[in-house]
């Protein structure tokens, strides 16, 4: 192999490892079409194709680079994932076994051969053992650990899948695939509060923002954040309510107007409750929760009709307050009005949370 073309292979690899396929693929047959027996430059088009879910021409690409070296372990181990991919699966566990076959001391051989055995449910024990080889041949392998965690699960070993996550991010603690699997955890731990699961998925969808399932997690979370500022307005409503005594049973409510002191002590505690209930909160979030809560807002009908919900209430409660009445008809309505329509969405939007 030419000088050139070792540098329009290793650049098409350092592509594919940034995830430019078609950049890579590009460069790669470019040099093809200077040596077509260049089986390296075969078998990284055929890792372009299997990358970009083109399994044919992954095969292909593959055969062409062991009809040049039989004995090509990359090819074996590429074509192994197509392959399986292609639910060819006799034919992939054919070529994982050639892989490990001739090279017996590399982990991603024994890794493709767990994929294979994956086809067969029988056959799970022995995928679990192949990729606890892989880690043993490769204990700073997050690949490895990525096979060993999916056997773990076929076989129901979740002391094992737990391991393959904590040895992960071990090694990177920004490992996406890890921290998506952890957000998830922590999200469905009893006890995890909305805030909570925020920032896990944030944490997650920091190390991966392409992540659609993380996206979905945190948007679930942050919706039930905003979910809970209206309860702060029902509550803001029950005080004002209480301290006029809207609905008295035997007319032994105080009587109106409220003195300027009492209005203002209300007003107090409206002003305490959102205080805590959200601003405090609010500002306590991490800044991509808060992005995200933003977004959300932007984004979503439900989201904007929440805060709507709630703004609505809390004005009712104010306006309760802070207005001198007279008499307990006018406050009753306006009670009604802020109450009623923020009760009947929280219980209409449920489904909407879980």
């Amino acid at each position: 192999m030419t000088t050139a073309g070792q540098d329009l292979t290793e650049q098409a690899s350092a592509l594919l490892m940034l995830n430019r396929v078609d950049e890579a693929k590009a460069l790669l047959a470019k040099r093809l079409a200077q040596d077509p027996e260049d089986v390296r430059a075969w078998s990284q088009l055929g890792r372009c194709h299997e990358r970009a879910k083109e399994y044919e021409k992954a095969v292909e690409a593959t055969g062409a680079a062991l009809a040049i070296d039989p004995e090509y372990v990359n090819a074996l181990i590429t074509r192994t994932y197509a392959l399986r991919r292609l639910r060819r699966i006799d034919e992939a566990l054919a070529a994982a076994q050639e892989a490990v076959r001739l090279a017996p001391h590399f982990c991603q051989s024994y890794v493709a051969l767990a994929e294979a055995l994956n086809a067969w449910q029988p056959r799970w024990p022995e995928a679990l053992a192949a990729a606890q080889e892989a880690v043993r041949l490769a204990p700073e392998d997050t690949w490895a650990y990525a096979s060993l965690w999916k056997a773990a699960v076929l076989n129901g070993r979740s002391d094992i899948s737990e391991l393959a996550v904590r040895e992960t991010l071990r090694i990177d603690p920004n490992d996406a695939w890890a921290l998506g699997l952890q957000a998830d955890s922590q999200a469905a731990a009893p006890g995890a509060g909305p805030k909570q699961r925020a920032e896990v998925y944030a944490s997650a969808l920091a190390a991966d923002p392409a992540s659609d399932r993380m996206r979905l997690g945190l948007d679930r979370a942050v919706f039930q954040m905003l979910r809970g500022t209206r309860w702060l307005a029902v509550l803001s409503l029950v005080l004002v309510g209480g301290a006029i005594n809207l609905f008295p049973s035997d007319g032994d409510g105080p009587e109106l107007p409220l003195p300027l002191g009492t209005r203002l002590y209300v007003l107090a505690l409206i002003g305490v409750v959102w205080a805590f209930g959200a601003w405090r909160r609010y500002r306590k979030l991490r800044a991509g929760v808060q992005l995200s809560v933003r977004s959300l807002v932007q984004r979503m009908f439900w989201a904007r009709l929440v805060l709507v919900q709630a703004v609505l209430g809390t004005l009712c409660a104010v306006a309760i307050a802070a207005v001198p009445w007279t008499d307990r008809g006018v406050p009753q309505v306006v009670f009604w009005v802020g109450l009623a329509p923020t009760l009947l969405t929280i219980w209409f939007d449920r489904p909407r949370t879980r």
